[in-house]
């Protein structure tokens, strides 16, 4: 079933999600509000077309390294559809057992590996997302931090038009905006 988000409705729901602190409850919830923000952000981006192997094929959101979500994506993502793709979650150990996801959360447990995947992802049409800090500033999408307890995030455009990606203004709106410093070639 296709779920045609509003502009007002995802905004609320980031805010009022903005407003959520992590340390409210169990550990969890804070993955509970970082799963609620993949699902949103994938509402704001562009894909290329030839990130689908077909118009119907679901859009993949991949977790690499240890799960910290647990249940909770699936539970998240169940139902929803985005771009008249229903969602799938896939987790794996390795990047190339993600071949095929559009959007990837790199875990914290894949911190010291960081330029390897990204580099690994460089021309692919994938949104990363982590916690892992200074993963946007080096080349990584979206990344979560925390402000005065709260869940934010920070976006990298340059990253996202790298990969071929488009985010829409209204959704860089929300986050803090980075770049990752120039390559010396």
């Amino acid at each position: 079933m296709y779920r045609r988000f509003s502009f007002e409705r995802c905004c609320s729901l980031l805010l009022g999600l903005l407003a959520l602190t992590a340390s409210a409850g169990p550990p969890s919830r804070e993955y509970q509000i970082k799963a609620a923000f993949l699902l949103n952000f994938a509402q704001f981006v562009q894909w290329p077309d030839t990130s689908f192997t077909s118009p119907g094929a679901p859009l993949c959101v991949g977790v690499l390294g240890e799960d910290p979500f647990g249940g909770v994506l699936e539970e998240t993502v169940r139902g929803e559809s985005i771009h008249d793709h229903k969602l799938a979650v896939r987790r794996a150990a390795k990047v190339e057992d993600l071949a095929g996801c559009q959007l990837v959360f790199v875990s914290k447990s894949e911190g010291k590996r960081v330029a390897e995947i990204l580099a690994r992802m460089d021309s692919l049409p994938v949104m990363t997302v982590s916690e892992v800090s200074g993963f946007a500033k080096q080349g990584g999408t979206i990344n979560f931090y925390k402000e005065q307890n709260k869940v934010r995030f920070e976006i990298n455009p340059g990253a996202a038009r790298q990969r071929g990606l488009k985010i829409n203004s209204q959704l860089l709106g929300l986050g803090k905006i980075v770049e990752s410093p120039p390559v010396n070639k």
